[in-house]
């Protein structure tokens, strides 16, 4: 398996890392990113080599930021590998132009590619499943096409959780029905780093479902859909009537490279 030394992630709320809670700091996220940057570092621990990593994905940010601002100052940070994940948030807007996103992201590529590091792309994960994105499911489908399409004509890698059929467990993903859960960061941080190289194991464990949860009863459901909508899906509503995003008043929690902490895992 190659190694890297400087990892440098760049995004929105998924790579930031919602919703899997840092245990000791309030506040903060752990997130795949994180928890791949921690088995990275101890990857060349194993060999006494140097490792660092800086996040500097924020919630809420549409691909123009994570392919403008972002990548600048990522690459100010000269890192060896980038992971690059922007565009979900565009097309949750009705008159999202594909082909726009998928040039736009494909040039960022091409601009990280250029400095000679590598690049870690992601799919969308399959809302088949979801109540709401469900609907999206095409749009998100092409998307994932085109995220393909940019890493076989640019050298890039794709993680692709679209596949990844084990998230479609609803316990995969946090109580608002749209990030992921620690689980759900887990098995995409495994996922992540088989693959970058790691081929230790072809089991591909966190690949596989969980045990059958106990069925709801109808007032139970009722009920969660009825504080989801009132928790989460309401304050949603009205950010977007306001033109506000939740990142408004959010900072990279990871701005510059530095070492991680090997526990998070």
């Amino acid at each position: 398996m190659k190694t890297w030394e400087r990892y440098v992630a760049i995004g929105d709320s998924y790579t930031e890392g919602m919703v899997d809670e840092h245990p000791e700091q309030p506040d903060v996220f752990v997130g795949w990113a994180d928890r791949l940057a921690a088995q990275l570092a101890a990857t060349n621990a194993a060999d006494s080599k140097p490792f660092g990593y800086a996040n500097l994905a924020v919630r809420g940010r549409l691909l123009a930021d994570v392919a403008g601002p972002q990548l600048q100052q990522a690459l100010e940070l000269q890192p060896d590998l980038v992971s690059l994940v922007g565009g979900g948030n565009d097309i949750l807007r009705p008159k999202a132009d594909l082909d726009a996103i998928a040039d736009s992201l494909e040039e960022a590529v091409a601009t990280v590619r250029a400095t000679g590091a590598d690049v870690l792309l992601s799919t969308l994960a399959d809302p088949v499943g979801a109540a709401v994105l469900r609907r999206l499911r095409g749009r998100m489908a092409a998307h994932n096409a085109n995220v393909w399409g940019i890493a076989q004509r640019q050298g890039a890698m794709v993680l692709d959780i679209w596949s990844l059929r084990s998230l479609r467990d609803a316990r995969m993903w946090g109580t608002d029905r749209i990030h992921l859960s620690t689980e759900g960061h887990q098995r995409v941080a495994a996922q992540a780093y088989w693959t970058l190289g790691d081929r230790g194991t072809t089991e591909r464990e966190w690949a596989q479902p969980l045990p059958p949860a106990p069925a709801l009863r109808r007032r139970e459901a009722i009920a969660g859909h009825a504080s989801w909508a009132k928790e989460y899906a309401g304050p949603w509503v009205q950010r977007r009537l306001k033109g506000r995003s939740s990142g408004d008043e959010i900072s990279p929690k990871r701005p510059t490279v530095a070492p991680v902490d090997l526990e998070v895992q």
